[in-house]
């Protein structure tokens, strides 16, 4: 059996499942997670020691759980590898065809997303890729968060209904999802201890202007 100790040290010696599924493959994908980790601890130390604003346990917590949850997301891109109609995404699309909340959902996904699966599966896996490196490294998590929550509601909506046989999933687990990821957007939790907050104190996106101005919108 297993426990939260032993699955922790499998996910980080990429000794799972899904990591082993790559075969050798699955050590390039470690190290990304490694470099992402790498690089958020090291922009904490920067912004902890450059402003003094940035030396609080809110701030902290705020970029544990982004951290946490942007973790969450990196694990979750293993199934939709490797790329083809074999993998995890391709079953639980397959899911959606019939259990999505409306049925011009169910249509959709049927008529459109199942037969040009190949291009939808390369789409998912680097967005969830782009949700999970923006929260680790609190990088634009505002239009991240966003993207995030609105992908999880399609996630929500999709997988709602339970035939017979069908595999169960707690319907509150993508609305407790959806809450979390829109709340980093509304807190703009990239501010705290993270990427955002070092580019919002450089000179051209504290003046506000053309590109700075936008810098400031998303982040």
């Amino acid at each position: 059996m297993s426990n939260p100790v032993s699955d922790l040290f499998a996910f980080l010696t990429a000794d799972t499942g899904d990591f082993n599924a790559l075969g050798l493959w699955k050590y390039l994908i470690l190290l990304l997670f490694y470099l992402l980790m790498i690089a958020s601890v090291a922009l904490l130390i920067m912004n902890w020691r450059e402003d003094p604003g940035q030396r609080t346990g809110v701030n902290l917590w705020l970029w544990a759980t982004r951290v946490a949850i942007g973790c969450m997301w990196f694990q979750g891109t293993l199934w939709k590898l490797p790329f083809g109609a074999h993998n995890g995404l391709y079953y639980w699309t397959e899911q959606m065809a019939g259990r999505a909340a409306f049925a011009i959902h169910r249509e959709f996904v049927t008529n459109v997303i199942l037969p040009n699966f190949a291009l939808v599966n390369v789409l998912v896996y680097f967005a969830e890729l782009g949700f999970a490196t923006a929260l680790i490294l609190g990088l634009f998590v505002r239009l991240a968060g966003i993207a995030a929550a609105l992908f999880t509601v399609n996630l929500w909506l999709g997988i709602y209904n339970q035939r017979p046989g069908d595999p169960s999933e707690w319907p509150w687990s993508y609305v407790f999802l959806i809450f979390l990821c829109a709340n980093f957007a509304v807190f703009a939790a990239g501010r705290a201890l993270g990427a955002d907050a070092w580019l919002r104190n450089l000179e051209f996106v504290r003046s506000g202007a053309g590109l700075g101005a936008l810098v400031r919108l998303i982040t």
